[in-house]
């Protein structure tokens, strides 16, 4: 029974960066996610916070679900939408 093991051993010395390549997340992809974790916070506030009056109500309410929605794309494929951006190829200068 001692060579029964649930997950084979990983070294963790180097501290976070071990940790992040485990779980799949760049520094890029944790700050995409906290970034969409921010914009999450802000329209529940904006849910929380609406009018009795029904017109503008619905006007926040609309403004409120757009931003969820915003939030849970960027969650979704920030990493795939920053991921994409690299460096231009260099111009080349046309032969005269």
């Amino acid at each position: 029974m001692a060579d029964f093991f649930l997950a084979a051993p990983i070294d963790m010395s180097d501290g976070f960066k071990d940790f992040f390549d485990t779980i799949g997340l760049t520094g890029a992809g944790l700050v995409t996610k906290g970034i969409a974790a921010v914009i999450a916070v802000i329209a529940v506030h904006m849910l929380l916070h609406l009018n009795s009056d029904p017109k503008t109500a619905l006007r926040k309410g609309a403004m409120a679900i757009g931003t969820l929605f915003v939030a849970v794309i960027l969650a979704l494929y920030g990493s795939t939408l920053f991921g994409t951006v690299t460096k231009a190829p260099a111009a080349t200068s046309p032969k005269n």
